[in-house]
């Protein structure tokens, strides 16, 4: 997917967050968006994600040259992060079940695989809200990273994972990036963006690059 975005800004009240941000999302590029926390990483996350609207400027996207309404992106789009929640009334087989339902899975990965490559198989009949942070922050991340679509956003991906899981996250994303645009929100952690080849930093709510 191609992300553009001109002179984007978004406020709250009058606390500007972002401020004229200005760049571009070439397709099956990887971008870090680096920062503290309350930079608003997440806030510019989202409006890449189309999931907040612009208070000002623009945000486009396209897939292979051809423009997608405002109100279809959400198609295209996977996404974990720490403030999303899951349906923690459904067992963990309903849960991926139910996820299909909207984003389905990369060819070749089934309802099954999913809870085998997070290491919850033995956990489907489980209901989701008994998993412990680490279990749920793997799940998250597995339902983004196997969701065939062509944008993926990664908000501090290493929150609640101790040094293996990590480790398993890392290899997770490396195997199924081919040809996706990836954006990954992180607080410097080498180990969340160091597969990215682009990293802006936010700097009073504006991006600026630092690594090209």
């Amino acid at each position: 997917m191609e992300v553009t975005l001109a002179a984007l800004s978004k406020t709250f009240g009058r606390e500007a967050v972002i401020r004229e941000a200005s760049f571009s999302l070439s397709s099956g590029s990887r971008t870090a968006i680096l920062g503290p926390n309350g930079s608003g990483k997440s806030t510019l996350l989202q409006l890449i994600a189309g999931a907040l609207v612009p208070s000002s400027g623009s945000i486009t996207h396209a897939v292979s040259g051809t423009p997608i309404a405002a109100d279809m992106v959400y198609r295209q789009v996977s996404i974990a992060a720490p403030y999303l929640g899951l349906y923690e009334d459904l067992s963990l087989r309903e849960c991926i079940v139910f996820h299909a339902r909207f984003k389905p899975f990369r060819p070749g990965i089934g309802e099954a695989d999913v809870a085998r490559i997070a290491y919850l198989d033995l956990a489907l009949e489980k209901p989701v809200r008994n998993f412990s942070s680490g279990m749920k922050q793997r799940l998250k991340l597995a339902l983004a990273i196997l969701s065939n679509t062509p944008l993926l956003l990664l908000d501090e991906p290493a929150s609640n994972l101790d040094a293996e899981a990590i480790s398993w996250f890392r290899a997770l994303l490396r195997d199924h990036t081919d040809g996706r645009t990836l954006v990954v929100a992180s607080n410097r952690q080498p180990a969340e963006h160091d597969l990215c080849d682009r990293a802006l930093e936010l700097r009073n709510g504006v991006p600026v690059l630092v690594q090209p």
